[in-house]
């Protein structure tokens, strides 16, 4: 198997709740110029490449070096589509024997605080692990998942964990959210199994701020304040 890796960010153009996300200006940039410079910086792949249904995000990320080697089809830039599916499509193309790439990253531009330095450390667990797929995963913070509640229309709580209801948060195990910053899959691995979803996959931890994924206006402040914070270093 070959040891070129190849990155793929799958950045569709119909973003519903910040539209026109991927392309729209963060702390003076792109937002997708961010995942595209972590993964030049990383100094790790062969090709960086944009899987992309739309005309003006596919200009953006090429402006900041990256490939767009075909606009993505239709049916793969829909709302129900797995965003892994457009990453195996963009593999399948570009490397339809097998015989480039062994390593396939897929990063999500909506995680833009992520650096280069997280896309060469989660790579160097992902290799020592020996896992077939990687995903970047952040911590819980001060909310405790085991304490989570479903409510009813009648605002009755029902406990997900009922056991844990009654255990200190310190005796609680801790848990892990994935995040779309940074996911790693074996090339064979990604091709047969069509996910990055299999029941061995690992978790490499990134830290929370880092992990942001941007889905709304509130995260897009969110990241706004941890980029400020980061630029006066005091994060």
């Amino acid at each position: 198997m070959p040891d070129a890796c190849i990155a793929v960010i799958p950045a569709r153009g119909g973003s519903k709740r910040v539209p026109g996300k991927n392309i729209k200006p963060l702390m003076g940039k792109p937002l997708i110029a961010y995942t595209v410079e972590a993964a030049a910086d990383s100094g790790l792949f062969e090709r960086i490449v944009i899987s992309t249904d739309c005309p003006e995000i596919a200009e953006v990320a090429q402006r900041h070096g990256a490939e767009v080697p075909f606009l993505r089809e239709a049916s793969l830039a829909d709302d129900i589509t797995p965003v892994s599916a457009a990453t195996v499509d963009m593999l399948v193309k570009l490397d339809p024997n097998g015989s480039s790439y062994g390593f396939v990253c897929q990063m999500m531009p909506n995680c833009p605080l992520k650096t280069a330095a997280d896309v060469r450390d989660s790579h160097r667990q992902f290799l020592e692990s020996g896992a077939d797929s990687q995903l970047s995963v952040v911590r819980y913070g001060w909310q405790n998942p085991w304490w989570a509640m479903r409510r009813d229309d009648s605002f009755r709580l029902d406990p997900l964990f009922r056991e844990a209801m009654t255990q200190r948060s310190q005796d609680l195990p801790e848990l892990f959210c994935p995040t779309g910053a940074i996911w790693w899959a074996k090339a064979d691995v990604l091709r047969r199994e069509g996910t990055y979803h299999i029941p061995e996959k690992t978790g490499w931890e990134i830290p929370w701020q880092r992990g942001l994924d941007i889905d709304t206006y509130d995260d897009w402040d969110m990241a706004e304040i941890l980029f400020r914070l980061d630029s006066a270093g005091r994060r």
